[in-house]
């Protein structure tokens, strides 16, 4: 059964490395969490090196720039691994073909700037639905519209015979109050209508290799024994370190704070209800970060 702490210092002291998500942990979608920051940067000011592990879809820079934006200080985190990222280096050496079609917002479009870190990518056109050779999914157009609306289109793209590159496993994502729909909910309907979709962040396996090659850049080869993972996400976050092998703590304030009752802290009762049903077994449980 899950540890209910009170305070991330309880337990920091084992870990040499946190990979930290942040939509929910260190931030709402609108502004930092207080308490968050302040944790990381007692973490590091101990020695730990703190590797921020986001499925957002957007590259190293866009996240550096959102999270300027939002008051996150630099001084809380080491290093960057986004789930952008990894999936726009599977693109760029042709998983889903030369010609994509994507789904997102016009914002979004960083994610097809050239990229340095690979010999010789492929180079990538934009295209109608019925010319190409894949999807990338972004997000949806309208993060308030059900998804649904897309079978339509991922009807003509199953019939193609389309992988559809998924470049946020997230499902939905809160920002302050509100609910979004992200490309994770996308992917699953492609998926279930007899798609391939093809995942690049959380709880998958190529986010964690992304987020361990950027803590070996700092200089440090921590094991997987010395990592926690941070999040508040059972099917993303949670799922993802247990899947690594590596501890967790959940925060059961973000996603699931109707289902544990989190204000400041989970029942106890509804939290190992909610762990139950969704089969996840985090290390540790706190309210918030903090």
């Amino acid at each position: 059964m899950s540890q209910i702490i009170t305070n991330l210092s309880e337990i920091s002291a084992r870990y040499d490395a946190l990979f930290v998500d942040l939509w929910g942990c260190v931030h709402n979608g609108v502004a930092a969490l207080p308490d968050a920051v302040k944790a990381l940067q007692d973490y590091r000011k101990q020695g730990g090196k703190v590797i921020l592990v986001t499925n957002s879809p957007r590259p190293r820079a866009g996240v550096l720039l959102q999270l300027k934006t939002f008051g996150v200080p630099d001084d809380a985190w080491d290093e960057i691994a986004t789930s952008g990222d990894s999936a726009r280096s599977a693109m760029y050496r042709g998983v889903v073909g030369d010609k994509v079609w994507f789904i997102g917002e016009a914002h979004d479009q960083a994610f097809f700037d050239p990229i340095d870190v690979l010999e010789d990518p492929m180079e990538i056109t934009q295209v109608p639905l019925e010319q190409a050779t894949g999807i990338v999914c972004m997000g949806p157009q309208d993060s308030m519209a059900n998804p649904e609306t897309m079978r339509p289109q991922f009807l003509m793209a199953k019939q193609m015979g389309l992988k559809l590159l998924c470049a946020n496993p997230d499902i939905v994502v809160d920002r302050g109050d509100v609910r979004e729909w992200c490309a994770g909910a996308l992917a699953q309907l492609y998926t279930e209508m007899g798609g391939e979709s093809l995942y690049f962040g959380k709880p998958y396996p190529p986010i964690y290799d992304l987020a361990r090659r950027r803590l070996f850049a700092l200089g440090f080869d921590v094991p997987d024994s010395a990592i926690l993972a941070i999040g508040d996400g059972v099917i993303t976050d949670i799922k993802g370190a247990m899947g690594e092998d590596i501890d967790s703590l959940f925060i059961s304030g973000g996603l699931a704070a109707a289902e544990t009752k989190t204000v400041a802290q989970p029942d106890p009762e509804l939290l190992a209800a909610y762990l139950e049903a969704e089969q996840s077994n985090p290390t540790f449980t706190i309210g918030h970060l903090r």
